[in-house]
């Protein structure tokens, strides 16, 4: 596996296989790696000839009082378990690599308002700037045929395909399904935030939505007093609701008769977390 660490390295790292006419996978992450990662890697290896991880805690999509600060770093280890992946290069720029002008002075990509200020982005705002400006360069700088993102950010994943269509990146975006931990909590680096007794209460979150998606293929329709239901549980536990919401898969808007594709996404409030997750219901 090569390291690289600025765009002049990676792009000489590349050279040669763009040459041979091989195919490049990016995978993006902040790092922090654990199976749901590498199971993106071993995903963008069945896409791909070779496979770009990068491990980037990127300051622009943290908000003034987030936890940037905090946000594990652990590129050792990340080193290590890439090495055992099909990982053929690790890409871990720093700040001056991403934003040669400054953080002050980049070029911003902004997302469409109404797909992007709801759900997390309504509390977050900004936030979503920051993911599309850093996965645009990270596409740009790599030249990437395919880029693989987890389901888990879904409405991170929309708002990438949407922005890769819409500026004609080039990249096929690869879809790859939520990795759970025996408990069903959705893998995330923020889980080892929690304490013991609160991961027990976390994998709540999964149980909530797989019972309002057995609710809603057994024929139930009253989406808002289901979302309601689904707060209720979850509060019960003792567990804060940032958001519950049952969506248009593909548009995050209130389903219309037509739609035949939801999600049900989820934020939650833990002492310490803020986690999300989301579950597709497909009707027949």
């Amino acid at each position: 596996m090569i390291e690289a660490h600025s765009r002049g390295d990676l792009q000489q790292a590349l050279a040669p296989h763009r040459q041979a006419g091989r195919r490049i996978a990016l995978v993006p992450t902040m790092g922090n790696l654990h199976a749901g990662h590498l199971s993106l890697v071993e995903l963008a290896a069945q896409h791909a000839d070779v496979v770009v991880t990068s491990v980037f805690v990127n300051p622009t999509q943290f908000a003034p009082g987030e936890d940037f600060n905090r946000y594990p770093r652990t590129l050792s280890d990340d080193r290590t378990a890439l090495e055992s992946s099909p990982c053929d290069v690790l890409f871990a720029p720093g700040v001056a690599d991403m934003y040669p002008a400054g953080i002050d002075n980049t070029v911003i990509i902004k997302p469409p308002p109404k797909l992007a200020n709801r759900l997390c982005g309504a509390s977050r705002p900004g936030h979503f700037d920051g993911v599309l400006t850093v996965v645009a360069r990270l596409l740009l700088i790599s030249l990437a045929d395919v880029a693989v993102f987890g389901e888990k950010d879904y409405q991170q994943l929309l708002l990438i395909e949407h922005m890769c269509h819409e500026l004609g990146l080039g990249a096929r975006i690869v879809r790859a399904p939520v990795v759970r931990e025996s408990s069903g909590l959705a893998m995330s680096s923020r889980n080892q935030y929690l304490q013991p007794a609160q991961r027990q209460l976390a994998s709540a979150l999964y149980a909530t939505l797989l019972s309002l998606q057995a609710r809603i293929r057994q024929g139930e329709r009253d989406l808002a007093g289901l979302e309601a239901d689904g707060r209720r549980q979850l509060r019960d536990r003792n567990i804060g609701v940032e958001y519950l919401q049952i969506v248009a898969a593909e548009t995050l808007q209130q389903p219309i008769d037509s739609d035949r594709q939801l999600r049900i996404l989820v934020a939650a409030i833990l002492p310490g977390a803020r986690l999300i997750d989301n579950l597709a219901v497909d009707l027949i």
